[in-house]
């Protein structure tokens, strides 16, 4: 298993009624698209959110968080959660919604 399935299930569960959702394998797991715009995806164990550089700096302050690097040069607009950040839904929705605001923000591709 490339990327945590039950994790990805819970995501699809809250981005699948949303407008242009779409799913596409990347970064060695599953990422979800919002109009073709990358919101978030799941790796082995981690979640991963496409915040903004400010969102994501601001979100790099709470606890369970830790910067994007897959190379030695941190991706300044992401992050991931740890197990213990998303472990509730209701805690996964927040998580999910912060970066589902953020790529809806963004000019559909």
């Amino acid at each position: 298993m490339a990327y945590n399935e039950q994790l990805a299930a819970r995501v699809r569960k809250v981005l699948s009624r949303r407008k242009g959702f779409a799913e596409k394998k990347m970064f060695g797991g599953i990422c979800f698209l919002l109009s073709g715009n990358m919101c978030c995806g799941v790796t082995s164990r981690e979640l991963m959110l496409r915040l903004g550089p400010e969102g994501a700096a601001k979100a790099l302050e709470e606890p369970h968080t830790k910067k994007m690097d897959f190379t030695g040069r941190p991706m300044k607009s992401m992050i991931f959660v740890k197990p213990a950040g998303y472990k509730t839904d209701e805690d996964l929705r927040s998580w999910v919604g912060r970066a589902a605001r953020f790529a809806s923000s963004l000019p559909a591709k």
